[in-house]
């Protein structure tokens, strides 16, 4: 039944409707016999089905009267069928294609109003503003990246760089104590200014006859006794021999005797600065091994010890001395001991090379190194 179809034709009015009453009509009533007269009718004054629905001519029948059916139209009701067909949806980002720019219309006062923009429009536009916010954030974040990347760089160069410096002058101390150890100072090399006393030729002497024999204003000094069981020495005696050149650091040289139970010289000993020798300032490993200062000063000692015999460890911490930073050096100290023969018998010698760093250190001047050798030789 169309929307706006209507069984009463318009303008009717009636005090009362047929469909209120009891009565009942037939489809017989619906359509009243046509009469006679009207050309459609058969013989008997009926019409067929065919008759009844045929097409009216304008101005003929009931919609003559005025009634007219204002039905569905087509452009605002489309086909069942065109609606179930597939429409294509806007891009959901971007648009694939410009939209047709819609007509624009002007308002109250005449200004241009701007047309309505699409939902999808709207949405891709939203999402447009979205993307580039990430975008700038991705790239503020880049940056800040990049800069702290530049700050931690300069900074580890700048530690580094720190640390090469300390390492650096850490050399300059090891060198300037290299230099001390193993270089020769021309402006401290000194003249030989005296020489080892035989101390083979105290041997079985006493006391008093040692000192008689040194001469070179030989004093005693000193006398202490020994307790320690299985040594021969019982007593030791020091005696400084005044009539020699002093040296300032390590005063004037002097003669160890080592007595017997009996009183007689068992052990005899002499020390002296090696400049008093004539070292000079040598480092110690150039005393040792080129200088060969043990066998000379063991050789004017009386005791024939071959050149070359004695050697420094191979490794420098046995005889090396550092303070608590680990690279200040300060003593060096190497004990060397052996057996040579004479008057027909075997003899112990032994002697120790001690290089004493700690004023040098202090006054910040090579010359002021203790250099001081010790030598032994045994009954």
């Amino acid at each position: 039944m169309p929307k706006h179809a209507s069984n009463e034709p318009r303008g009717a009015s009636s005090g009362k409707n047929d469909f209120d009453s009891d009565e009942r009509i037939g489809l017989t009533e619906a359509f009243p016999a046509v009469q006679p007269s009207d050309p459609k009718a058969g013989e008997d004054g009926r019409i067929g089905l065919t008759e009844a629905f045929a097409p009216v001519a304008a101005g003929e029948g009931a919609h003559a009267g005025g009634f007219s059916y204002q039905g569905d139209n087509d452009d605002e009701y489309p086909d069942a069928f065109e609606s179930l067909e597939p429409v294509e949806a806007p891009p959901l980002l971007f648009d694939d294609a410009p939209a047709p720019e819609p007509k624009r219309t002007r308002g109250r006062h005449g200004k241009e109003r701007k047309p309505p923009v699409p939902p999808h429009q709207r949405k891709s536009r939203r999402m447009r503003k979205i993307l580039i916010a990430i975008v700038v954030l991705l790239v503020l974040l880049i940056g800040a990246l990049g800069y702290f990347v530049w700050q931690w760089f300069q900074e580890s160069q700048l530690v580094a760089a720190q640390q090469a410096q300390e390492q650096q002058s850490s050399q300059e101390v090891g060198s300037l104590q290299q230099d001390q150890s193993e270089t020769k100072d021309a402006s401290t090399t000194v003249s030989k200014k005296t020489e080892a006393p035989s101390l083979t030729s105290l041997l079985g002497m006493t006391k008093d006859q040692a000192i008689e024999s040194l001469k070179r204003g030989a004093t005693e000094t000193s006398s202490k006794e020994v307790n320690e069981e299985g040594n021969p020495v019982k007593t030791n005696v020091t005696v400084a021999l005044t009539d020699e050149p002093a040296d300032t650091r390590s005063g004037t040289p002097t003669v160890y005797l080592g007595l017997s139970e009996e009183g007689a010289v068992v052990q005899a000993g002499y020390s002296a600065a090696t400049a008093s020798l004539g070292y000079g300032s040598l480092s110690f490993v150039d005393a040792v091994q080129n200088e060969r200062i043990v066998e000379k000063t063991l050789q004017e000692a009386g005791v024939s010890v071959a050149e070359g015999s004695v050697e420094l460890p191979a490794d420098k911490s046995e005889y090396s001395e550092y303070a608590s930073d680990g690279t200040t050096l300060v003593k060096e100290s190497c004990s060397f001991s052996g057996t040579v023969e004479f008057n027909g018998a075997p003899h112990e010698w032994s002697s120790v090379l001690l290089y004493d760093y700690a004023t040098a250190n202090t006054s910040g001047n090579l010359a002021d190194t203790v250099r001081i050798i010790y030598v032994y030789v045994n009954a």
